[in-house]
C-alpha cells in the first residue's frame, strides 16, 4: 500500500506541474520586475526571520 501511495503522489505532482506550467510561464514573462529596493526589503525581512529563529534556538538550548 505504501508503494501505491508514493506512485499516486508522484503522478499527482507531475500532473500539477504539467497543469501549472502555462500559468507560470505567463507570470514569468508578464509579471512585475523587482527593483533594487524591493530586493533590499526582501533580504532585510529574510535576515530578520533568520535572526529570530537563531534567537529561538539559542533560548531553547540554555
Amino acid at each position: 500500500m505504501e508503494l501505491f501511495l508514493k506512485i499516486t503522489l508522484a503522478a499527482v505532482f507531475v500532473m500539477l506541474l504539467w497543469r501549472m506550467w502555462p500559468a507560470t510561464k505567463h507570470w514569468m514573462e508578464n509579471g512585475p520586475k523587482g527593483s533594487s529596493s524591493d530586493w533590499r526589503s526582501f533580504i532585510l525581512i529574510i535576515g530578520a526571520v533568520v535572526a529570530f529563529v537563531i534567537l529561538l534556538v539559542m533560548s531553547v538550548r540554555n
